[in-house]
């Protein structure tokens, strides 16, 4: 038996199964818990965890895919960059079926584009320092679990003292979101399964004023089906006895403070700024950007070029699934205009996407 089998004992995911039914058995009001890591959202749909709940409770799916909540706007601007002379784009495959307002870097590449899929950052980095006499554009999406390697490659790239490494950067901090969604009625949210990869670089002190403020009970969880299903207990457990505090089912990974040394790149690097979320609009403070001092390596700064117009597909329900208000089996066009081969949403072309995950397994 290996670390991650002891998580998928049999015996002990129906144990806890057992546990949470008798525990909230016979609730009138039931309690809707919030996952919002799509790592997560790939587990509960994959193990078929809804299946193991009882009817008093009810798990939806939040903004946790960072690809997913990126707007059309970003890739638009991605792909006027990459039509230019000389550029060669590279981005983390996620990115490359996603669809904007009239094309996709995976079209793109197709018409001639040099667009690249790397599995690091650094891995851009070695790419602009092969290529002198091109501009390397890399698309740093993500939450705060992969902005310090983001980070790490710039300095990186200034240790090397490149001029022809860029970043176009999307980087957007998950417990902001987490306090708006706190308060929207038509949710009616009983607590968060928080996300474990962003946690293990935040820590815990982030999620307190959730907590604190919003009486919202909160749980950092792992992934495998018993972390998922004990962290739903110590949910529910919260909200039968009327408290609301931040509790860690995964300490075997995330520490109170979480990575101070990658926290610590992530401020150097970073400020906060006011930026969109896809479906839910601007959220202050809920995105990081590059400090002046890192100026030169700013894409939106340092590559100026026209964007076309931005539009969504008039009948994507993304926005709406990544609040958690419509499951996309609901969505008219799940399964059918809209499939992982022929995307209409970036929700159904993510790993992390909430309507891959459907797609995949849900069915």
């Amino acid at each position: 038996m290996n670390y991650q089998d002891e998580y998928r004992d049999r015996e002990l995911v129906q144990g806890l199964a057992e546990k949470l039914a008798r525990l909230v058995a016979g609730r009138k009001e039931p309690m809707t818990f919030m996952e919002v890591c799509g790592t997560h959202t790939m587990a509960i749909y994959r193990f078929g965890l809804r299946s193991m709940l009882p009817p008093e409770i009810r798990l939806i799916s939040g903004p946790g895919c960072p690809v997913c909540v990126t707007p059309n706007d970003y890739l638009d601007r991605a792909i006027a960059i990459c039509r230019l002379p000389g550029v060669i784009t590279t981005t983390f495959g996620d990115m490359m079926r996603v669809p904007g307002s009239s094309s996709s870097l995976m079209e793109e590449r197709a018409r001639g584009a040099d667009i690249r899929i790397v599995y690091s950052p650094l891995d851009a980095v070695a790419i602009a320092e092969a290529n002198p006499g091109r501009r390397v554009l890399f698309l740093g999406v993500g939450f705060e679990t992969t902005a310090p390697t983001i980070a790490g490659s710039i300095l990186a790239a200034e240790a090397r003292g490149l001029s022809n490494y860029f970043v176009l950067a999307s980087h957007k901090t998950i417990p902001i979101p987490m306090q708006a969604l706190s308060t929207d009625p038509e949710l009616g949210l009983s607590g968060y399964i928080c996300p474990a990869h962003v946690s293990a670089i935040i820590g815990v002190d982030a999620y307190r004023p959730l907590a604190e403020e919003f009486h919202t009970p909160c749980v950092i969880t792992g992934f495998e089906p018993a972390d998922i299903l004990q962290g739903v207990l110590m949910l529910a457990r919260q909200v039968v006895e009327g408290v609301s505090r931040v509790e860690t089912q995964y300490s075997r990974v995330v520490r109170p403070d979480g990575n101070p040394k990658a926290r610590e790149i992530l401020e150097r690097l970073f400020e906060e700024c006011d930026v969109p979320w896809r479906g839910i609009g601007v959220i202050p403070g809920s995105g990081l950007r590059l400090r002046e001092s890192y100026a030169r390596f700013d894409a939106e700064k340092m590559i100026p070029v026209e964007v076309e117009p931005t539009r969504e597909h008039p009948g994507c329900q993304c926005g709406e699934v990544l609040k958690g208000k419509l499951s996309p089996f609901s969505c008219p066009l799940f399964g059918k205009a809209c499939t992982p081969e022929a995307p209409v949403g970036a929700c159904m072309v993510s790993s992390e996407g909430t309507c891959a995950a459907a797609h995949k397994y849900g069915r």
